[in-house]
């Protein structure tokens, strides 16, 4: 940690001294500042790997020095120090984009927990990626160039940087476990354990066991001690898939795990202090589930700091050749053909007008059936028995004689779907919001689709 430097700011002397000792201690070079303005002429002047400030200041607040830092300085990490108990401030700070955070008073190891992850941000990629590879999202991970899978890329890159709880919603088989993947990958915790746990899949009788772990003896079949999944994750990213579905019994334990930084096992006098985030994910709406009185109110806003929507692939139509491309070579090597499946043209038109209630998912077994009923090297439309869940094109488009000679299926699928797009539109009377249900996007897609085509 050699020429590695922290800044502190608190108006606090006691506070200045102690954090600078512990950080002295871990080998840092420590610059400590009392108020906002002198911690702002301090980063203009000099360069450092973390930055740490309290909430109240004499001549302002933390939060404007955090926002001031993720506009001006977004490859420092800034994390913030909260009064005991204020989880608001806290939740706020990482929404505004702070690293992470710490509770007054401060614990010694739950700073020096935080110093060693911001540190390893700070320093750059991760030493187990590969030599040469970007410190970005890598493009094969997250198929596609439609403006939503775009965004998804940048939300992810961003979220990676940070410590914040995030919950990731979307409709099932649209990739949530594959975001929380990526966003563990990227991060500061690359190098430990990434633990996924569907939360719909335990029965509630040995959830307690599960999630924090039992020592031997503790209740019958207990006959070893048993390490639950937060210290598996110890270090690392606990994913919690369908979190929506934990009993309300097993939200209280997970809200004081989450408050506390430490589980107690089943049979155990003592607390075991663990270094966790958090990822969570449902397909179903989480809110609705607070507003149910079936998800406690205080465990949302813990969880939901910041929100990750995944788009499902009826928003995103212009991605599904590249993605069954991508995915058709991937399952053809695993079934050792030499090379792989193709689609012919008008397989690849059913599938872009395909509903795809399964998302992705779905789009992966229509062609792993595929190619279990195709007899040569080419899928076509047979093959994929799609029939009775494809959306066809309108009337006035003929996918067999409307394509001209020489033009590149591309440009054929684009001029399919502009005329679908005027075809709503005029058949919702230029409403928005009604073509893009009558379409199944999303409104943002078609607003995006008909800025492209220039459809007014």
């Amino acid at each position: 940690m050699s020429n590695q430097s922290v800044l502190i700011i608190d108006d606090e002397p006691d506070i200045r001294e102690l954090l600078g000792i512990a950080l002295s201690r871990m080998g840092l070079t420590v610059t400590t500042k009392a108020t906002l303005s002198e911690a702002r002429r301090a980063l203009a002047s000099d360069r450092f790997n973390l930055c740490l400030t309290d909430m109240r200041l004499p001549d302002g607040n933390g939060l404007d020095l955090i926002q001031e830092i993720s506009r001006n300085h977004p490859e420092l990490p800034a994390a913030v120090i909260t009064a005991h108990g204020k989880v608001e401030d806290a939740v706020t700070a990482l929404k505004a984009g702070a690293f992470d955070f710490l509770s007054k008073p401060v614990d010694l190891q739950d700073l020096r927990n935080l110093v060693n992850t911001a540190l390893r941000l700070s320093a750059g990629p991760s030493k187990s990626k590969p030599a040469g590879q970007p410190d970005s999202l890598p493009q094969n991970h997250l198929i596609g160039h439609s403006e939503p899978m775009q965004q998804l890329r940048s939300m992810i890159t961003k979220l990676s940087r940070s410590q914040a709880p995030v919950f990731i919603s979307g409709a099932s088989g649209s990739g949530k476990e594959l975001a929380a993947k990526l966003i563990h990958q990227l991060g500061p915790r690359s190098e430990q354990a990434f633990v996924p746990v569907n939360c719909g899949a335990i029965p509630s009788e040995l959830m307690e066991s599960e999630f924090f772990g039992h020592k031997k003896g503790s209740f019958t079949g207990a006959d070893r001690d048993k390490q639950g999944l937060f210290q598996v994750a110890n270090g690392g990213t606990l994913f919690l898939d369908e979190v929506v579905d934990l009993p309300l019994h097993m939200q209280v334990k997970l809200l004081r795990v989450i408050q506390e930084k430490a589980v107690r096992p089943i049979g155990s006098q003592r607390e075991i202090p663990i270094n966790v985030r958090i990822l969570s994910a449902s397909h179903k709406s989480l809110l609705a589930a607070v507003d149910a009185s079936e998800f406690r109110n205080d465990l949302y806003f813990r969880l939901n700091v910041i929100e990750l929507n995944m788009p499902d692939l009826a928003s995103r139509r212009e991605d599904i050749p590249l993605l069954a491309e991508h995915f058709l070579k991937h399952l053809s090597a695993e079934a050792g053909l030499e090379q792989p499946m193709r689609l012919s043209e008008d397989a690849l038109l059913a599938l872009t007008s395909h509903r795809y209630d399964g998302n992705v998912r779905e789009l992966i077994n229509i062609l792993q059936r595929a190619m279990a009923l195709c007899d040569g090297d080419r899928i076509t439309r047979p093959d994929l028995q799609l029939q009775g869940h494809t959306r066809e094109p309108p009337p006035s488009v003929s996918p067999a004689s409307g394509r001209a000679h020489g033009q590149s299926l591309d440009h054929y699928l684009e001029s399919i779907e502009k005329d679908m797009l005027e075809e709503a539109m005029e058949a919702c009377r230029y409403n928005k919001t009604a073509a893009a249900e009558y379409l199944g996007i999303s409104f943002r897609s078609l607003r995006y689709k008909l800025k492209k085509y220039g459809i007014s």
